[in-house]
Formats: structure tokens, C-alpha cells, sequence
């Protein structure tokens, strides 16, 4: 093939554009008749999901969106131009609709891109131009972080009415084929509807395209940074009340536990918008704070029950039968060397066969005599008064304070045993709570 064959595609290319715009204006709606609408073909892609900012409720995006209309000026016979089916040109030379996308939430409220078009021999123009949008988007935050967002983008035209343009969707939903996964949220789909609507202002019908991105949040990002600290810290909460009493750390350890929690809460605070709405996390961290509160109230209660002095009052029946009997068995709360196989007592206080000899016998007693070394029993007489009053002295104060430490012995064991009671208690409700927020979040 000669090189003017070569060129002569090149000369017709330029004869042709200057042959379409020697007489054409871009300012003007192009249609033949102007009492008829101009169909314009809408068509979206979605390439990425770039930020999802809930507290700001906005959502960036990348999009592709493609136009598609009919210019009846812009046409021409192919075969006068050497065979010219389609050229590109900016974007800028023919008329372009004003579709916008309505819910925009961009500061500087910018466009497309300016690209090319593909203008075609039929007058069919095709301009396809990227985006990144920012468009509000309403954030429901009630079972953050298993929650599930619809975000919509309405696009439609900004001056011209139903009568002067039909928009409408090229397809039942957006394009997602050359979608990039995005490390938070997962698309499960984005539906497009066309709607009609007439707003206040004007009489005439608006049309509009809606894409409802559908998403739905990646939660192990969440559940192993926020959750599961949250439920071992919790499961912590709890073992307060199987420290010893006189270790001094049962208070401190609930302030710990409630500190922490607080930290979290804070953390899940600042991401989430001022809403009416609590997320479910949040609940969850109020209710484990409020039992943790609970606990550290009953920890410094039971203390001041272990703590009961010898001037306290005796244990009251009721107290002693329900704590010390039935709570302590099922509690398994034994007294220190006691447990279920320790031999039992007879009922009258004496040690079964086998036991230690009783207390305050001796090898020596059941002895029978009738003297004492050293000193007849008949001149004994003047001393035996006296030494009366000084034994009995002796044994009132050995049985007062046998009985002041078997008053404070009951008193710690039912500390004790309310410890061991509370614990399981708070156990079963921290196990609870978080198969709550399971169940709820499935």
C-alpha cells in the first residue's frame, strides 16, 4: 500500500470534524423536534470502595460511569469519509447532560472527569469517564460490628425534566466484575431502580437512576481487637471474688477490670456517629461494666462481713442454716484441712473413736489421789478459794475468747462461702451476656 493510502484516512478524519462542528453548538439540547425527550442510557461500575467514614456518615468511592445518548446533528455516511465509523474527541466539543450524583457530599461538589467521547457514524455518543464520589450515606451502627449498610447513589439530571431528558439504567444493577475487594466491607450486590419523582418546586416529573450498594462489614478485624479483649477481661472480673480476703487486691482488681472496659468503650465511641442508636458492642461493654460496678460493690460488702470484729453480734439462724448449710455445701466451701470425707463429730461434741484425745485431757488424769506432792490435802484449805477464783478466772477468759474467734470463724466463713457464690453467679452472667451478643449478632 502507497503512503498516500495511508494518509488518506488521516485527511478524512480532519475533513470530518470539521465538517460536524463548522455549524454546531454545544449549548443546546440536541434533538430534531424539541417538544420530545432525549433518552440518555446511564450505566455505573463500581471499581472500589475507598472509605467508609461512619462517623461522618460518607462514603468514597471510585466509579465508571458511562452515558449514552443519541445526537441527531453529529451524524454522517461513513462511506463519504473513507469508511470513518467512530472518532474520539473531548469531551468538551459536543453537548453533554448535566447528570449529577444528587447526594453528593463532596466539599468542592467536582465532576467527572473530562475523557473523550466516542462519537459513531449513527450519532450515538458513548462517554465513559472514572469518578471518585463522596456521597452521604444514612449509617445505621446497631449491631456494629456485625452490621450490614445500604448506601445509595442517585444520579439524575439537574435541569432538565422528564420532558426534556428520560434517563434510564442500562442494567438491572451496577457493574461489578472489575470490583477491588475491600479489606472492610464486602459487596453483596448493588441494585439499580428508576424513579419519577416531582418535588415542590416544580410541576414537571424528575426521573432519577438509584444504585443501593449493599454491604456488609467485615467483623474479624473488630471481634479479635475490640470483642474478644473485652469478654477475657470480663471472665477477670469475676476471680475478684476467689482472692482471699486479706490479700488486699479484691477492690483493686474490679477498679482494674473497670478501667480497662472503659478504655474500650472509649475506642468504640470515637468511630461510631453521636446517634440515638447504641451499637451492640456498646451494649455489651455497659452491661459488663454495670455487673463489674455490681461486683466491686459486693466485693467491699463482703469484706466488712470478714472483716466483723470479736464485738460482732453471732451469726442469726437463718444465716447460719441458709450460708453455712445449704449454700456452703453446694458451694463446696469447706473450713481449712475440712472437706467431705473428714470424719464427723458425735452429737455431743466429742471426737469419734480413733480422734486426738479430747481437749485439756492428760496422760495423768483419772488418776486417783488423794494428795498432792508435798502438801496434805487437809492443810490445803487456805489455798483452795483463792486458786478457785484464779482458775475460773482463767477459764472465763479462755471460753470468752473461744467464743469471740468461733463468732469471727462463722462470720469469715460466710464470707467465704458469699464469695464462692457470687462468683459463679457473675461467672454464668458474663457467659451469658456474650452468648447474647453471639446470638444477636448472627
Amino acid at each position: 500500500v502507497s503512503p498516500g493510502c495511508r494518509a488518506a484516512p488521516g485527511r478524512f478524519a480532519y475533513k470530518l470534524l470539521h465538517d460536524l462542528f463548522a455549524n454546531y453548538s454545544s449549548a443546546l439540547r440536541p434533538v430534531e423536534d424539541t417538544d420530545r425527550a432525549l433518552n440518555v442510557t446511564l450505566k455505573v461500575t463500581l471499581a472500589q470502595i475507598i472509605d467508609m467514614d461512619e462517623r461522618n456518615q460518607v462514603l468514597t468511592s471510585y466509579l465508571w460511569v458511562r452515558q449514552t445518548w443519541l445526537d441527531a446533528h453529529l451524524a454522517w455516511d461513513k462511506e463519504e469519509y473513507g469508511g470513518i465509523d467512530s472518532i474520539r474527541i473531548p469531551s468538551s466539543y459536543v453537548w453533554r447532560p448535566d447528570i449529577i450524583l444528587y447526594n453528593n457530599a463532596d466539599e468542592q461538589f467536582g465532576g467527572s472527569m473530562e475523557t473523550n467521547v466516542v462519537l459513531r457514524s449513527d450519532g450515538h455518543i458513548t462517554w465513559d469517564s472514572p469518578a471518585i464520589t463522596k456521597s452521604s450515606c444514612k449509617v445505621d451502627v446497631s449491631y456494629f460490628p456485625f452490621d450490614g449498610q445500604q448506601c445509595r447513589l442517585t444520579f439524575g439530571s439537574w435541569t432538565h425534566n422528564g420532558n426534556q431528558i428520560d434517563l434510564r439504567n442500562q442494567l438491572d444493577s451496577g457493574d461489578l466484575t472489575d470490583f477491588v475487594e475491600n479489606v472492610e466491607w464486602e459487596v453483596l450486590g448493588m441494585p439499580a431502580t428508576r424513579n419519577v419523582i416531582t418535588y415542590g418546586c416544580c410541576s414537571e416529573p424528575y426521573p432519577d437512576v438509584t444504585y443501593t450498594l449493599l454491604l456488609r462489614r467485615r467483623a474479624s478485624f473488630y471481634i479479635f481487637n475490640l470483642l474478644l479483649p473485652c469478654i477475657m477481661v470480663s471472665f477477670l472480673a469475676p476471680l475478684g471474688f476467689y482472692l482471699p480476703a486479706d490479700s488486699g487486691e479484691k477492690v483493686s482488681l474490679g477498679v482494674t477490670v473497670l478501667l480497662a472496659l472503659t478504655v474500650f468503650q472509649l475506642l468504640v465511641a470515637e468511630s461510631m456517629p453521636p446517634s440515638e442508636s447504641v451499637p451492640l458492642i456498646g451494649k455489651y461493654y455497659i452491661a459488663t461494666m454495670t455487673m463489674i460496678t455490681a461486683s466491686t460493690a459486693l466485693t467491699i460488702f463482703i469484706m466488712n462481713v470478714h472483716h466483723c470484729g470479736p464485738g460482732a453480734r453471732p451469726v442469726p439462724p437463718w444465716a447460719r442454716r441458709l450460708i453455712l448449710h445449704h449454700l456452703a455445701r453446694l458451694c463446696c466451701v469447706y473450713e481449712v484441712g475440712e472437706s467431705c470425707k473428714s470424719p464427723r463429730r458425735a452429737p455431743d461434741g466429742r471426737a469419734a473413736p480413733g480422734d486426738a484425745r479430747a481437749a485439756g485431757e492428760s496422760p495423768g488424769d483419772g488418776q486417783e489421789g488423794t494428795e498432792v506432792r508435798g502438801c496434805p490435802w487437809d492443810h490445803c484449805l487456805c489455798h483452795h478459794d483463792a486458786l478457785l477464783r484464779n482458775v475460773g478466772y482463767i477459764a472465763g477468759c479462755f471460753r470468752r475468747h473461744r467464743a469471740n474467734q468461733r463468732r469471727t470463724g462463722e462470720w469469715k466463713k460466710v464470707a467465704k462461702v458469699m464469695d464462692r457464690f457470687f462468683m459463679w453467679v457473675f461467672f454464668l452472667m458474663v457467659f451469658l451476656m456474650s452468648v447474647l451478643v453471639l446470638g444477636n449478632a448472627a
